[in-house]
């Protein structure tokens, strides 16, 4: 039998069988349970406002940790020269926010959110936080659907740790280097990078980062989940600035 289709506020909750058929194909697993998928996309706002009994928090606590466990797993095995410092700080940068959040777009997730109409009205399924939440609590249904296994295997499908961590470092070189060769080209110095805050848990924490210009005027600024990546944010937020405004850097 179709589940259900959902009206909730504004937008239409696609819950058809081929719709959360499709959703785990793009996650690459089968749910034997869907009534445990729907429960982790149900928002606490939206059991709240609606009065049903489960939200995702709980299946969101569990999978916070299957995911961690499965990074650290493979940071262990794929990294058997880092040492404790260095196994932490790789794992905090795959588990933060901004990578659940671009995984939750990859997989679409968004539409098939329950939401309350107050965080519907408040753009709430483009929300990072909601939608980093939202897959933590699915990696958790699949945990208790089909086992560590079956978890570990869709976080691998999506965080190939050698691959992410070498794409990110060649991004920031990449892009730092331009705009190091930007000012050089106008016989400048190139800014510096300077730690603005940090924010969140020690695990998935964000991170801003200021590019300082040689008369300690902010040239533009960033935010990731390390500090590298925040400052490749950064360098691509100047360069985008010096397309912009090429007379910038002079002006006072």
């Amino acid at each position: 039998m179709a589940a259900n289709r959902l009206e909730h506020g504004t937008t239409q909750v696609n819950w058809t069988n081929d719709a959360l058929m499709e959703f785990g194909e793009r996650l690459g697993y089968r749910f034997l349970r869907p009534d445990i998928l729907k429960e982790a996309l149900t928002h606490a706002s939206y059991a709240n406002e609606s009065g049903t009994e489960s939200c995702n928090e709980r299946l969101e606590y569990l999978g916070d940790a299957v995911l961690e466990l499965c990074i650290s797993e493979e940071l262990f095995l794929t990294h058997p020269d880092y040492d404790e410092g260095e196994l932490t700080k790789s794992r905090a940068r795959m588990v933060c926010a901004t990578s659940l959040a671009s995984w939750a777009s990859e997989v679409r997730v968004s539409p098939l959110l329950r939401l309350s109409k107050g965080l519907e009205i408040q753009g709430g399924r483009s929300n990072h936080s909601i939608l980093a939440d939202a897959m933590e609590a699915v990696l958790g249904a699949i945990f208790l659907d089909g086992g560590y296994r079956a978890a570990a295997a869709v976080v691998k499908r999506f965080f190939s740790i050698s691959s992410f961590e070498s794409q990110v470092d060649d991004r920031e070189k990449d892009v730092k280097t331009r705009l190091q060769e930007a000012f050089q080209a106008m016989g400048l110095p190139p800014p510096s990078y300077r730690l603005f805050s940090r924010s969140g848990p020690e695990h998935a924490s964000t991170f801003e980062v200021e590019a300082v210009l040689a008369d300690g005027r902010v040239f533009a600024t960033g935010k990731g989940c390390s500090k590298k990546s925040a400052e490749f944010a950064a360098a691509e937020v100047g360069l985008r600035r010096l397309k912009r405004e090429p007379d910038g850097i002079n002006a006072r």
